[in-house]
């Protein structure tokens, strides 16, 4: 635990001193601001909620969450640091979950920054705060999910772009596998329990719940299990890598 905390410290310090990450925290909080307020019209629909706040969290995380995991393997392997760092007395979960939890503090505390909105929903009417706690968790495990599946790109290319571009396909799967015009689309053309099958593997539901409050443990276990799966996966192409050394 004290390997991870020492990683999580080293990587979570690196991306603060660094211009690209305040880049990023003012560009998440534009297109939040400008997603709620002008297309979502938080105002002038007079609602006391953040549905259309949280609504487009998963578009938004398509490309901000893999622009901030391609690097976290690519990096190292394009410098040649990752050889340096598989030779230390560190294992490749504790390098694996350390690298995680510092990208996913980063995105949290992003995230975090969006508390504005939620003070003016106040400020505007009487919402239901246990609804948006529950959203922020929701978007949260989200964005964990989307990073997960980035880090696990990351580790099988030295190229940044190649990792972006295919963990933007593969969170775009996740979003269109169960988004609705998808499904009233393929409904005519594949059998119930297909359709099914491809709207399991979707995160639009599983968040759907979160932004209506309600905590579902399915929710929690398949955002989970799609964090388990890429790092799992990270960890077998790591240590493949450390094998070959």
């Amino acid at each position: 635990m004290n390997n991870v905390l020492t990683i999580a410290r080293r990587e979570l310090s690196a991306y603060f001193s660094s211009p690209v990450a305040y880049v990023f925290i003012v560009i998440f909080l534009g297109m939040t601001g400008l997603f709620t307020f002008m297309v979502g019209r938080l105002v002038e629909r007079g609602e006391a909620s953040l549905y259309w706040f949280f609504y487009w969290h998963p578009w938004l995380y398509l490309v901000l969450v893999p622009a901030v995991g391609m690097g976290v393997w690519a990096e190292e392997r394009r410098q040649g640091t990752l050889e340096l760092l598989l030779t230390m007395p560190v294992s490749a979960w504790q390098a694996i979950v350390g690298k995680f939890a510092a990208a996913w503090a980063f995105l949290g505390v992003a995230l975090f920054l969006t508390f504005p909105v939620m003070i003016t929903v106040n400020y505007l009417g009487t919402p239901d705060n246990g609804v948006i706690v529950s959203g922020y968790v929701g978007s949260f495990l989200l964005a964990g999910a989307y990073l997960a599946i980035s880090t696990m790109t990351s580790a099988m290319t030295r190229n940044q772009v190649v990792s972006f571009i295919i963990s933007v396909v593969v969170c775009l799967f996740l979003i269109l596998a169960g988004f609705p015009p998808v499904t009233d689309l393929l409904k005519d053309v594949v059998s119930t329990p297909v359709l099914e099958t491809v709207a399991a593997f979707s995160v639009v539901p599983h968040f759907e719940s979160f932004k209506r409050g309600i905590l579902d443990l399915r929710d929690l276990i398949f955002f989970c299990s799609v964090i388990g799966f890429g790092l799992f996966t990270t960890s077998v192409v790591i240590r493949s890598l450390r094998s070959g050394h």
